[in-house]
């Protein structure tokens, strides 16, 4: 029977070689390269060959893996993590100011100013790649089967084009906002812009306020990011072309969402939705992490962290934060780099690095406070463990207000975060049953599904490896002028005959009036 076994794990992994395919891999660091990691992983243990191209000043892309190959390729910055941390510290600044027009403009210019220069260092480097003609040889020499990327940075879709190859996108976020908007119908009257912080159901004047956030992402993509990309397509395309017809092209659409987490909306038959796929069940604690878990007692412990790009936050607002962690009976693992708060309590632990997925699946968890971002969103969900967000940039607001609207998190803003405050709200979360049950009903729908999202983003991309795409899951809808999509064409043809019908039926009318009455009158003479 052991023989029976081994022949049969043989003959699969024999198989497994045979139908193996290679994948170029393009990604974004930060929280990004964390879930496109998931993947790679997957691919590898499925024989797949990986190379992933990465920056020199990439942070947490290793240029030596197990997994895959890596090609490095100079970009202009000497450390990626002091250009975003410039960047962040300044819209915290702003943020923590009073709420007004002129604060949300600073924030808006800022924001704006670190996505051009981001996607313009971007763009540069992979000009710099096309450049390099034995590079280029050896990609074509390759023959890969397909590019995978995250188009949040969207260097990588114009490089797959450039070679001719196969599309996959590990996507939530494109330069023109939420992925969704320049592929499925996107009715403004239901479906919240990115950044208005609205949910499904709107009154009027939060549908004015999403158009305006619509208008606002239209601006970022026409005149922040978008010349950029234009640039680089004139540069290298022969074709009048443009990087949201390449992005419309892409073969499948991994989508870093599910119906549990999002609202819902009409979509396309090459997105595929793998909400919360890189969660796992949790693996027990080291040691002493599960020794100071396990001396909270009846009443657990909670976890906060604010993600990769956030260190800490300003030294006030720290203090505030742990002087309102001391008084609570639980124990807290918080994720703090910076100064140690001098108002910390001995039931806080500071931690440089924690095993979120873990904790979160630990039986005494009882809350999480985060900053909002996709991983660990979905993680919560995952676990069923209700959330205190402190949204600071980005989708984390967003994100945030689709579980707070299902009554599984409370949404504290930085601009009115103080000690009380932040002890009311997260006391709500603790005690409120309802926030946890919640969660929880929201846990359960999600693993309610036939296949594990893991698997499913894999099986789409190895789909794509045998038919050598997917056109056929492509709508033409991009290839349309705007004006014959929205049938404006049509309307004026439309309006414009039913006017010659009517001027026409008006006039013949008059006409037999007129004639009528004339006869009427020489026979009264």
């Amino acid at each position: 029977q052991h023989a029976v076994q081994r022949q049969r794990s043989s003959v699969k992994l024999w198989e497994s070689l045979c139908d193996s395919g290679k994948v170029l891999v393009y990604p974004v660091d930060g929280s990004h390269w964390v879930n496109m990691k998931v993947l790679i992983e997957e691919l590898h243990s499925r024989g797949h060959s990986i190379t992933v191209i990465r920056p020199s000043s990439s942070w947490y892309i290793t240029e030596h893996s197990p997994l895959y190959t890596s090609i490095t390729v100079p970009d202009e910055i000497d450390s990626l993590g002091d250009f975003i941390e410039e960047h962040l510290n300044k819209m915290i600044e702003i943020q923590r100011g009073k709420i007004s027009t002129l604060a949300f403009l600073k924030v808006q210019m800022n924001f704006f100013s670190m996505l051009s220069k981001a996607h313009l260092i971007a763009c540069n480097t992979v000009s710099n790649i096309i450049d390099d003609n034995e590079l280029v040889k050896r990609l074509h020499g390759e023959q890969y089967d397909l590019v995978l990327t995250d188009p949040a940075i969207t260097t990588g879709v114009v490089l797959a084009h450039y070679l001719k190859l196969p599309l996959v996108l590990n996507v939530r976020w494109i330069i023109s906002g939420e992925g969704h908007f320049i592929i499925a119908p996107s009715p403004l009257s239901y479906i919240p812009a990115p950044g208005s912080g609205l949910s499904d159901q709107m009154s009027f004047f939060q549908r004015v306020k999403n158009s305006l956030f619509c208008a606002i992402v239209l601006f970022q993509n026409t005149f922040v990011v978008g010349p950029h990309y234009k640039a680089l397509c004139d540069k290298y395309f022969d074709e009048d072309c443009d990087i949201v017809s390449f992005l419309q092209e892409a073969d499948i659409w991994l989508m870093r969402l599910d119906f549990v987490f999002d609202f819902p909306r009409p979509t396309m038959p090459n997105v595929v939705y793998m909400g919360g796929f890189q969660c796992k069940p949790a693996k027990p604690l080291p040691e002493d992490l599960e020794a100071f878990v396990q001396s909270s007692g009846e009443y657990g412990f909670i976890i906060m962290s604010l993600g990769t790009l956030v260190d800490s936050l300003p030294a006030d607002t720290a203090d505030e934060i742990a002087a309102v962690f001391a008084k609570l009976p639980q124990k807290v693992i918080w994720r703090h780099l910076g100064p140690k708060p001098s108002t910390l309590g001995n039931n806080t632990l500071l931690v440089n690095w924690m095993p979120q997925n873990d904790l979160l699946g630990h039986s005494k968890i009882k809350a999480f406070v985060a900053h909002g971002g996709t991983n660990g969103v979905q993680e919560a969900i995952y676990h069923g463990v209700p959330v205190l967000g402190i949204p600071l940039f980005f989708d984390q607001f967003d994100n945030l207000m689709r579980i707070q609207a299902k009554g599984a998190a409370k949404i504290l803003e930085l601009s009115q975060l103080d000690g009380q405050t932040f002890e009311q709200m997260l006391l709500e979360v603790l005690n409120d049953d309802s926030y946890r049950t919640n969660m929880q009903r929201l846990s359960s729908l999600h693993r309610d599904q036939p296949v594990k999202p893991l698997d499913s983003a894999v099986f789409w991309i190895e789909y794509v490896m045998r038919n050598k795409g997917a056109p056929h899951l492509r709508t033409k809808a991009y290839r349309m002028p705007w004006y014959s999509y929205h049938s404006v064409d049509v309307t004026l043809f439309l309006l414009s005959t039913a006017a010659v019908l009517t001027f026409t039926t008006v006039a013949f009318i008059r006409w037999v009036c007129c004639r009528a009455c004339g006869k009427r009158k020489v026979k009264n003479e």
